[in-house]
């Protein structure tokens, strides 16, 4: 239901602890006693783990309260902290360092108020953003440091349908303005978080579909480029989600209604912004889109019919589609190859450090439920590889030499990345630098998700193909927030494999 890369190769997930009993057993005969929990008092069973990508192992976690439809980030430090939950974790902050040994710990009543559904972003100064949530019209931030209250947003309460809410898991990107743009249900703000005020409208989708929440289609922020440049464009690309009437139609008719079948694009720093529309191969909702090294976007999991919620999803959509964003509109969208499980409702996907996404999930039921039903609980884990990992690439594929990690860059700092290219001449343009900030991911939004376009000062060619690759950090924390990043080497769109990276 959950998923976040940390700095070490593992992917922590988690779920909820009010499915009952899982098939995972608490360690060292740990057991969670918890006399406020819906489903068991007593559970010897994990609901979060911590997944190994280099050994393909993993190692049962501990959470003590609900963590059931919660958000999260990583901070600048490299801890994974979430915010929220159900029940008795519905104002519970939760922190899981990235180490050997470490498991979940909680601060209690760490939010103002109960967070469940609510949507998290990192902040220039290192703070999180927590935007909505269910029956919350409301933002605060964490931790409490400098405001301890929560702040009014009428916005989500103009957002929210009456019978579907549709305004849920808010799509929020922070501006290079330092602004926040924030998405709910067909329409968006920019929103001066510090000043409590909105600082721009925009105009609603055409056709005014809903894309929240539980009409649950995806977002992300494009690529940004021309980091350099006095003025960055910032862009917007939304896709997919539920047509009005769904929810109430699937959960009071079981009546699963055809998905979206458009993504909606929008330059979210121009003055006057409009969006434009554009038709997918495929309809899909609760799809997840991710950012991968060379800039293109992944459409992946999903259904064809329904919306998010207990059983409501049909139809399962098991063809990813690659958008290339650099494309003429009407020629960015490629199918790609199926595969056979159903990522339905609570699916999750994340980019790896080789350029995988790893996919798991898919639990449609109130509890978990493996026989006679249609689409059972999935335990399993696959990876999707993207068609620049294929060994016809191998000899135009940068191999980063030097450095292997690096610990701490400045913003605007020079620095230079040593590769190994087997093939022929390399010509500086055809090579690119690009960061990665891995985000977490929970019913189809990725948030923090973010992808930097450095492309480079200099390629100076080395012996036995060998090349230098001189380029410049972002300039500031509004164009990429401190913290542990991905760093790629593109060379004519087939990416290295990263190494990690803090910026600060």
């Amino acid at each position: 239901m959950h998923m976040q890369l940390l700095r070490n190769d593992r992917v922590v997930m988690y779920d909820r602890t009010d499915f009952g009993l899982s098939k995972l057993p608490l360690p060292n005969g740990k057991c969670r006693y918890d006399p406020r929990d819906t489903a068991l008092k007593v559970d010897c069973t994990a609901h979060s783990l911590e997944y190994d990508v280099l050994t393909n192992k993993f190692r049962a976690l501990m959470v003590q309260t609900d963590v059931w439809c919660s958000s999260g980030a990583v901070v600048p430090n490299g801890n994974l902290v979430q915010t929220g939950g159900f029940n008795d974790g519905e104002r519970k902050v939760r922190v899981f360092s990235p180490c050997r040994t470490c498991d979940w710990q909680e601060i209690p009543n760490g939010l103002a108020v109960r967070r469940w559904y609510a949507s998290n972003h990192i902040l220039p100064d290192g703070r999180q953003i927590v935007v909505g949530g269910r029956r919350q019209f409301n933002y605060e931030f964490v931790p409490k440091t400098i405001a301890a209250n929560t702040f009014n947003l009428p916005f989500l309460s103009e957002t929210h349908d009456s019978q579907a809410e549709n305004n849920l898991y808010p799509f929020l990107f922070l501006n290079i303005d330092g602004n926040l743009f924030v998405f709910a249900n067909n329409r968006a703000i920019l929103l001066d978080y510090m000043k409590n005020k909105v600082v721009k409208t925009y105009p609603t989708i055409p056709g005014g579909e809903p894309r929240s929440y539980p009409s649950t289609g995806s977002a992300v922020l494009l690529p940004l480029k021309n980091l350099k440049a006095p003025a960055i464009e910032a862009e917007v690309l939304v896709c997919g989600g539920a047509p009005k009437g769904s929810f109430f139609q699937a959960k009071f008719k079981k009546t699963f209604i055809g998905a979206l079948n458009t993504c909606a694009r929008i330059k979210i720093t121009d003055p006057n912004p409009q969006w434009e529309m554009e038709t997918m191969p495929l309809a899909r909702v609760m799809g997840d889109m991710v950012l991968l090294p060379n800039g293109n976007v992944l459409v992946i999991n999903g259904a064809g019919s329904g919306t998010a919620g207990w059983e409501f999803g049909r139809n399962p959509v098991l063809n990813p589609v690659m958008y290339k964003p650099d494309n003429k509109i009407g020629t960015r969208f490629e199918t790609q190859n199926p595969t056979t499980i159903p990522r339905l409702y609570h699916s999750s996907a994340a980019l790896l450090r080789d350029g995988r996404v790893l996919v798991g999930g898919s639990n449609p039921h109130v509890y978990y439920n493996f026989t006679g039903v249609l689409f059972p609980t999935e335990l399993s884990l696959e990876a999707f590889s993207p068609a620049y990992l294929d060994a016809r690439f191998n000899n135009i594929r940068p191999t980063i030499i030097a450095p292997k990690s690096i610990a701490g860059i400045k913003y605007g700092q020079k620095l230079t990345v040593q590769v190994v290219i087997a093939a022929g001449k390399v010509s500086e343009n055809q090579v690119s630098v690009t960061m990665v900030a891995p985000p977490f991911n929970t019913h189809s939004f990725s948030m923090n998700q973010r992808l930097l376009v450095l492309g480079n000062d200099k390629v100076t060619s080395r012996e036995k193909s060998m090349y230098n690759i001189d380029v410049t950090a972002p300039r500031s924390g509004k164009i990429a927030p401190t913290g542990f990043y991905l760093l790629f080497v593109v060379h004519t769109g087939i990416p290295s494999k990263g190494i990690w990276v803090k910026l600060q």
